[in-house]
């Protein structure tokens, strides 16, 4: 179970509740941090909690919420003192919602009440006092009131069920309306997965890994070099993941397509179709987009896959850009420009090399962090710029650019930082992510600051200089005495008990953030956001010491963020200007 501490708790002491029971949750069930349950509330496997929800088994108790159940936004789940129903185990609740279930956005069940399994809750429906059957759907704006509706009902919008009668009379639910339940629950199983996989590290790294490969269908690497030596069908102007995503969609029976786009049309995304295919075989599709290419040489082209019976795209993967050399003249190196393009930013495992030799090198001139933030913004479809600021300007945050950076390839964008920092040593450079289309800036890190150090270029590899910093962090930190316990990290700007509060916040897995303000701005508590330090806690403190030399005149705090509830659980002033 995924959940935060703070929003599980025990009922409280009552005239008719004397003991403390608290929620007992699945392992496998998500719970969302936003959202409240208290008392004897019990979850069963694979249910999904969403955000805003309110579980409140303090007064009417105990409740039940079976297997592959979703509790959507804003639900409330509460129960009267007096009043139970019979659960399926025979045993007695104030609200017992079965398996399979829905219960939608705003809904409210009120004990006591007895929800079945494969049932549907529209959104703002209430049930109160009544029991609904197995597989009935109950639509959207609905009150089920003081009766009981028969197995397999369907409950229109709007409708006031407040009697018998008007529940003897409901409908059945038709085949179409199961299908669409059954859809329901199915979507919230993989919002659950996903939420999971989410919070889940080791989870989400993968995925995050595989980013361009994986959501668009095409293979790995060396089965991309697999399909190349077996392919029958050998394409020059073609890199082997190309040809294979064209197999997949066809496999699939979607219709192949392609668009192009120059420099000024792909900022705006007006994107122009080539040449349509007239034809469902692999050979004349690939022989047309061989055309697109040659054709629209100095532009941005695009595979879709589309699927004709729904009407949508199910695939947009791009596979050229402006600048790229065609494959059949890349006679020194083992790729085609297309997989780089691809490819560019993933990382990958050294025996497989995705960089040209200038690449590589600009990579080990640089901090490991700022190739990773460089790749994570390229994953996103970012425009990326270096701006710069010496000390004056940087305490007024009035940044200058460097020198635009003619193509947004990864060797093009650490060449233009390398540069700048190169050129302004000096000064401070930070590393600037703009969504194009929505036109706004989506991550500002500053990766260079005056007195720091350029990483030599050297052929010292990426893992041990990011080992040798490590042992430098531990040995800030503290190191450990013979007898197995570890020394007190210090600062010799720092007190100890911001040392203590950083380290505490670290070790939580907090994100620690800057803020800063003049003597007017503190009085209006008006601060000003700087950078998320990231790093393990010596290597945070000594980004601090650092800020406080650089920002001596302003008062400056440390905030901690707990990632997974998105909220501020610490804030501390740790330097205050001297008079």
């Amino acid at each position: 179970m995924i959940v935060a501490q703070n929003n599980v708790t025990a009922s409280p002491p009552t005239p008719w509740s004397k003991s403390l029971v608290e929620p007992n949750i699945h392992h496998t069930a998500y719970v969302h941090a936003f959202s409240n349950i208290i008392g004897d509330v019990q979850i069963g496997e694979n249910v999904m909690i969403a955000p805003g929800i309110s579980i409140r088994a303090d007064e009417g108790n105990p409740f039940w919420i079976g297997a592959n159940t979703n509790i959507q936004d804003g639900v409330v789940i509460h129960g009267l003192e007096q009043g139970r129903v019979v659960g399926d185990n025979g045993t007695p609740y104030s609200v017992w919602i079965g398996k399979n279930t829905s219960i939608t956005h705003m809904a409210l069940i009120h004990g006591p009440a007895y929800v079945g399994d494969d049932c549907f809750i529209g959104f703002r429906s209430t049930v109160f006092n009544a029991k609904v059957g197995d597989g009935c759907i109950v639509m959207m704006h609905a009150l089920i009131q003081d009766v009981e509706i028969a197995p397999g009902k369907y409950v229109p919008s709007g409708a006031i069920i407040t009697n018998q009668q008007q529940a003897d009379r409901l409908s059945e639910v038709q085949p179409d309306d199961r299908k669409f339940s059954s859809h329901i629950i199915s979507i919230n199983d993989s919002l659950r997965s996903g939420y999971r996989c989410a919070d889940d590290i080791e989870c989400i790294t993968p995925l995050q890994e595989a980013i361009d490969i994986s959501t668009s269908g095409l293979y790995s690497i060396a089965r991309a070099a697999t399909l190349q030596a077996s392919s029958s069908t050998h394409r020059a102007n073609l890199h082997p993941d190309v040809v294979a995503n064209v197999r997949n969609l066809l496999t699939q029976g979607y219709a192949v397509g392609t668009e192009h786009a120059n420099k000024r049309r792909f900022q705006t995304s007006s994107w122009t179709s080539c040449a349509s295919f007239n034809s469902d075989r692999e050979v004349e599709i690939l022989d047309g987009l061989e055309a697109c290419l040659q054709e629209h040489s100095g532009e941005y082209v695009r595979l879709i896959g589309i699927d004709t019976n729904a009407k949508r795209r199910v695939l947009e993967t791009i596979i050229q850009r402006p600048g790229d050399v065609p494959a059949a003249t890349q006679t020194h190196r083992s790729e085609s420009p297309l997989l780089h393009n691809v490819t560019a930013s993933l990382s990958q495992p050294s025996s497989l090399p995705t960089q040209s030799s200038h690449q590589a090198h600009l990579s080990t001139t640089l901090d490991t962090e700022v190739v990773k933030t460089v790749r994570q913004l390229m994953h996103q479809g970012c425009q990326i710029a270096v701006e710069r600021a010496d000390k004056r300007r940087f305490q007024t945050s009035s940044w200058t650019s460097c020198d635009r950076i003619a193509s947004q390839t990864e060797a093009a964008i650490l060449g233009a930082i390398s540069d700048c920092i190169a050129n302004h040593p000096h000064d401070y450079i930070r590393v600037i992510g703009v969504d194009a289309h929505a036109k706004r800036r989506v991550a500002e890190k500053t990766v260079h600051r005056p007195g720091q150090s350029i990483a030599p270029t050297s052929s010292v590899s990426a893992s041990s200089t990011a080992n040798h910093r490590d042992r430098v962090a531990t040995h800030s930190l503290g190191a450990t005495t013979s007898n197995g316990h570890s020394t007190k990290a210090s600062s010799t700007v720092l007190t100890s008990d911001t040392v203590a509060t950083i380290t505490r916040l670290v070790a939580q897995g907090c994100d620690i953030v800057t803020e800063f303000a003049d003597e007017r701005r503190k009085k209006s508590n008006t601060w000003e956001t700087g950078d998320r330090i990231s790093g393990n806690a010596a290597e945070i403190i000594r980004t601090l010491e650092s800020i406080v030399s650089d920002r001596s005149k302003s008062y400056i705090r440390v905030i901690g963020v707990d990632r997974t509830a998105k909220k501020r659980i610490a804030e501390q002033i740790i330097h205050r200007p001297t008079k």
